[in-house]
């Protein structure tokens, strides 16, 4: 019986394939598809997309380059017609910073929102900086369109076209910036290009991305797309990396400013810190001579404490607006991107880039001292660091004069203090301490970043080149002094 049956509904088969093409016939130009993957643009001549959803802020583009869509959605970007909506001072030379159109990208024209006021192109989307779409969704197997991450000395393009100006000089200020331009030598060295160029470091950080200069023989500067993430949000303001941790390998600033914060006997330059900022803030920089009761990490300053959750960035990158001092009415707003802690002003009280003047309240800003919360007023910043640098100045003057008696020389060839010998010696350790408590050409780099390690470990540097060679005998105790040092910073901290 069952034979049987099997042998009937294979006699069937044939005929239920006959009936199923028979009505396929019939439909085979059917494509099965959820929907069309653009719609018509409303600037149909330069090809903006824009959203296919505003309602939901799916762009075009988000149709297939989904991570990036569920990345942007959550960042400034995505918002940024509301926010101006939001504002109440909405103009309408501000909405093409806050649409699709062509500024911030390589259209040379006017296009989207400048010709097509309509919802599909509110917001700063994909387009915005990658440039009209059309042509990309036409035909996808064609390269889509790169954005650039340079900054032209004109600001007419890439981020600068609309982050300038004088409620926010990002680009600006940037420009004037030790960020804003690329240091020929460093830049041609490979292992320095990772902290001294924008492609390097964006290499060495991981990003994969393709853009317009991504593989340019000419090397950029740090720009903006370097530390900010187009794409992202998952840290504030849309860095790649968390500026709100004290932890060196995680922090932004840290991946370049902690470099040479050690002697290295291996390297011609070894005597010299590179960029300690971090380890110095953070306790971990410098040599620390034996027998001297200090070790890494013990001494951390305020600034590098958990009373500092941002580090680097409290300082160095503190946005403030500037008043006319008679009128009261605003003059300038700082974005901080100079990144100058307390930057010299000019006599409106504007930032002055580079600037070379005292260091007080009436020549420099310490706005970011009071603003960060490390000390009451502007005053008692500049008090205080003035405190500091006069003591780190005079224990740097007694270690650098105790150095010269050991070897007249200090770093030239063929003394104790000789970089090109591998060979480490008591007096290279002390001599890195004294660069390290005036890196940057004065004591202001050592005071600022961790004036109580600094000082401990000049007093200390001290303390072990008497012990090590036959200096003229001074009639003070080093060693006792480190002790007594060490008891009041314990306090202090």
């Amino acid at each position: 019986m069952r034979r049987s049956w099997n042998v009937g509904a294979k006699a069937l088969l044939p005929l239920v394939m006959i009936a199923v093409m028979a009505g396929c016939s019939e439909k085979e130009k059917i494509v099965y598809r959820d929907r069309d993957l653009f719609n018509p643009p409303a600037d149909e001549a330069h090809g903006f997309l824009g959203y296919y959803d505003a309602e939901t802020k799916m762009t075009t583009c988000g149709n297939c380059h989904v991570g990036h869509q569920v990345g942007w959605v959550e960042t400034a970007h995505a918002s940024a017609y509301q926010t101006l909506e939001d504002s109440g001072h909405a103009a309408d030379h501000c909405y093409p910073c806050h649409t699709v159109n062509d500024q911030g990208n390589p259209l040379a024209e006017d296009g989207g929102w400048k010709v097509a006021a309509v919802e599909a192109y509110h917001d700063v989307q994909c387009e915005s900086c990658h440039g009209a779409g059309l042509t990309h969704v036409e035909n996808p197997d064609g390269s889509g369109p790169l954005a650039s991450i340079a900054i032209p000395a004109t600001f007419d393009a890439g981020c600068a076209e609309c982050h300038q100006g004088t409620h926010h000089p990002f680009a600006e200020e940037w420009a004037q910036s030790g960020h804003g331009s690329v240091v020929e030598h460093p830049a041609g060295v490979e292992s320095c290009q990772p902290c001294h160029t924008g492609q390097g470091a964006l290499k060495a950080w991981g990003v994969n991305a393709n853009y317009v200069e991504k593989d340019d023989a000419e090397q950029l500067a740090i720009t903006c797309a370097v530390c900010h993430d187009p794409h992202n949000a998952t840290y504030e303001h849309q860095l790649r990396f968390p500026v709100d941790t004290n932890s060196i390998e995680l922090h932004l600033c840290a991946r370049c400013h902690n470099r040479r914060t050690a002697p290295d006997a291996s390297s011609s330059h070894g005597l010299e810190p590179h960029a300690p900022e971090a380890a110095l803030l953070l306790g971990d920089a410098g040599w620390f001579p034996p027998n001297s009761n200090i070790d890494p990490g013990q001494i951390i300053a305020s600034h590098g404490s958990e009373g500092n959750p941002t580090l680097c960035a409290a300082c160095h990158v503190v946005a403030y607006d500037i008043t006319d001092q008679d009128s009261g009415g605003f003059l300038f707003h700082s974005t901080g991107h100079l990144f100058t802690a307390i930057p010299c002003v000019d006599e409106n009280g504007l930032p002055v880039p580079g600037g070379s003047c005292n260091y007080n309240e009436t020549e420099r800003s310490f706005v970011g001292c009071a603003v960060a919360g490390c000390h009451l007023t502007e005053g008692a910043a500049a008090s205080a660091l003035a405190s500091r640098v006069l003591s780190i100045t005079a224990w740097s003057n007694q270690l650098i004069a105790a150095l010269e008696a050991v070897d007249p020389n200090l770093e030239a060839a063929g003394g104790e203090i000789d970089p090109t010998d591998p060979t480490f010696t008591v007096a290279e350790g002390a001599f890195y301490n004294y660069n390290l408590a005036n890196f940057g050409g004065s004591a202001y780099g050592g005071a600022t970043h961790n004036p109580f390690l600094t000082e401990a470990l000049l007093i200390a540097s001290l303390a072990a080149v008497q012990d090590a060679y036959p200096v003229p005998r001074s009639n003070v105790d080093y060693h006792q002094e480190l002790q007594n040092f060490l008891a009041r910073v314990s306090v202090v901290n």
